[in-house]
């Protein structure tokens, strides 16, 4: 297993979960990059890493990302830094002569209305859902490139799209962080300091997929060793396949963290996306399902948040 590998992005959920995975199936040359040591959104210190390391496979999992909150308060930020991200890496491994890369986007990529579950036809039909338009059109970008090197100059690049993640090192920022930690941080400090009740935004009825990142971490490793472009396409979903309400999600959590009191939902806030089950027959028939149920990551996700402070910041 001598490929010599750069992740970018290996601090965040999904890039240590890579970095996991393919420690455990033997990968040993895996060049990793802070960034006080590489700003990904510099051209000029991206495209002088990659002329020095010269790696032979890129996992970009680098990206700004949050919830609602973070998505309606920060879209310059959203938009501009993941362009950049991505722009840099994906150019600076065509120049490189990088054998192959992986580009993760998000599911948020589909139209708000899109037919469920989302098929990967469904792209760019119709309009998206507002409350993250910068991130979903970023990432779509990221996919259009990955596509427009493969066409123009035969390049291997792989994009795929996750569901709703969640699990070890997740950011569980009090207000940037996605529903599931979000949850988990409410909860616990519920729990911690006897308040009565716990206050969910919206409705509780949205639907959302939700995978551990470890799951994803298996699928992405799997992609790179067996398959190519010619097998996937332009980019392929990796989720679960099911889905639950937030209520459904808000109680489950509950339960994990042994929290007593009361749900309250705020219906004066945003639900977002009514529904957003992804479509995972192609990636089925490829031969990857995910393996772990919510409730068992869940427990996973909490035991990770109790034992490690510092990702209660």
């Amino acid at each position: 297993m001598n490929k010599k590998i750069f992740i970018a992005g290996h601090k965040g959920m999904v890039g240590s979960a890579v970095f996991r995975r393919l420690q455990k199936f033997g990968y040993e040359n895996i060049i990793l990059k802070d960034r006080n040591e590489l700003n990904l959104t510099s051209s000029e210190q991206v495209f002088s890493f990659f002329e020095k390391e010269k790696p032979e496979w890129v996992f970009l999992a680098a990206a700004k990302v949050g919830g609602i909150y973070a998505n309606n308060a920060y879209p310059v930020d959203f938009l501009l830094e993941n362009l950049k991200i991505q722009n840099n890496i994906i150019e600076a491994s065509y120049k490189n002569k990088v054998e192959k890369l992986l580009f993760l986007g998000s599911s948020c990529i589909y139209p708000k209305f899109a037919p469920q579950p989302l098929k990967e036809e469904y792209l760019l039909t119709s309009s998206l859902e507002p409350t993250n338009e910068p991130y979903a059109l970023a990432k779509i970008t990221g996919i259009k490139l990955c596509n427009a090197y493969n066409r123009q100059y035969g390049t291997n690049y792989i994009s795929v799209m996750p569901c709703n993640l969640y699990g070890i090192g997740d950011n569980y920022h009090e207000k940037d962080a996605h529903v599931i930690p979000m949850l988990i941080r409410r909860f616990h400090k519920a729990k911690q300091e006897k308040i009565p009740k716990v206050i969910v935004w919206g409705t509780g009825t949205p639907m959302r997929e939700f995978m551990y990142s470890e799951d994803l971490a298996e699928a992405c490793v799997w992609l790179m060793e067996n398959k190519n472009v010619a097998n996937i396409g332009e980019f392929v979903n990796i989720g679960t396949g099911s889905d639950v309400t937030i209520k459904e999600l808000a109680e489950f959590i509950k339960k994990t963290v042994e929290y007593n009191g009361e749900l309250e939902f705020d219906t004066t806030k945003p639900d977002g996306t009514p529904k957003k089950l992804l479509d995972v027959s192609r990636i089925n028939a490829l031969g990857w399902k995910a393996g772990t149920k919510l409730e068992d990551g869940l427990k996973l996700a909490y035991n990770d948040f109790l034992h490690n402070p510092e990702v209660r910041l």
